[in-house]
């Protein structure tokens, strides 16, 4: 068995495809492909069940690329595709691309059409694609391995001390919480708990930020690729401006305040939701 998914979109979209991903390859033993934007094929590199990427820009592809597109997911022989993505082109690709099975909110590829339900965290809302060829998902139970020689790596690169770590994940720019609270924040978290270290996420390759995350004993983010990866590692999490039901139900998992007005947040609010409050 051989499976095709389609995802434009950013970072967080590919992340929130992961549990499916895995789900699908487990119940069905599918091999999978995946295309997707070209600054994402790395981050496809950290799913096991994934064996290849396939890099393809979606906002301005011409027609000559839709027809290299067309032969790349010919050439496989896949039985099924679940297209994320929407528009004449993609259609015509598909409907001459010989996959009997081919699920998508709409278009006339689509051989199962299927609705995006709404209010769902978007790792669970993929169940809708999965239910008509019979798979479950319990995105929940997901958790993405890390290699062990990036996690030393990680841990060796981390302040020095046995207490535990904070990372801090911000996402930057003006709409983040205000630079100077999360210059403060490691003090006065110190002032409360004097073995806690406190780090930034390192730029990196997506292993890099992968394992850095994994290492970490909570994490507070802004990021939102650094908060989808957390979710998937498993690592406690205050996730700032992320709604809640965009988030798994789960303990250690918290959001704490709205995109856009995240310079109303006091150091206060952020320690409550660390429990250091």
């Amino acid at each position: 068995m051989r499976a095709l998914f389609l995802i434009p979109g950013d970072s967080s979209r590919q992340l929130q495809a992961f549990p499916a991903v895995a789900a699908l390859a487990g119940r069905l033993q599918a091999e999978i492909q995946v295309v997707c934007p070209a600054d994402s094929v790395g981050l496809w590199r950290l799913h096991p069940e994934v064996s290849r990427a396939i890099p393809f820009n979606w906002a301005s592809a011409t027609l000559a690329d839709w027809a290299n597109l067309l032969g790349t997911v010919r050439e496989p022989d896949f039985q099924l595709c679940f297209n994320r993505a929407s528009g004449r082109q993609v259609d015509l690709m598909l409907a001459m691309s010989h996959i009997p099975t081919r699920v998508a909110t709409g278009g006339f590829s689509a051989t199962e059409r299927v609705e995006e339900p709404e209010g769902v965290w978007p790792c669970q809302a993929w169940e809708a694609w999965l239910k008509p060829i019979g798979v479950a998902l319990e995105a929940q139970s997901f958790r993405l391995p890390v290699a062990p020689a990036a996690l030393q790596e990680a841990v060796a690169a981390l302040p020095a001390g046995d207490g535990p770590l904070l990372l801090q994940a911000p996402a930057g720019g003006a709409a983040d919480w205000p630079a100077e609270r999360w210059q403060e924040l490691p003090e006065l978290i110190r002032r409360r708990l004097t073995t806690v270290r406190s780090a930034r996420l390192a730029e990196g390759s997506w292993l890099q930020k992968a394992a850095g995350l994994a290492s970490a004993d909570v994490v507070l983010a802004s990021d939102p690729a650094s908060i989808d990866l957390a979710v998937l590692l498993g690592v406690p999490l205050v996730a700032l401006g992320r709604p809640a039901w965009q988030l798994p139900s789960r303990e250690g998992v918290k959001a704490l305040g709205q995109a856009g007005q995240l310079g109303d947040l006091g150091s206060a609010d952020v320690l409550t939701a660390l429990g250091l409050g």
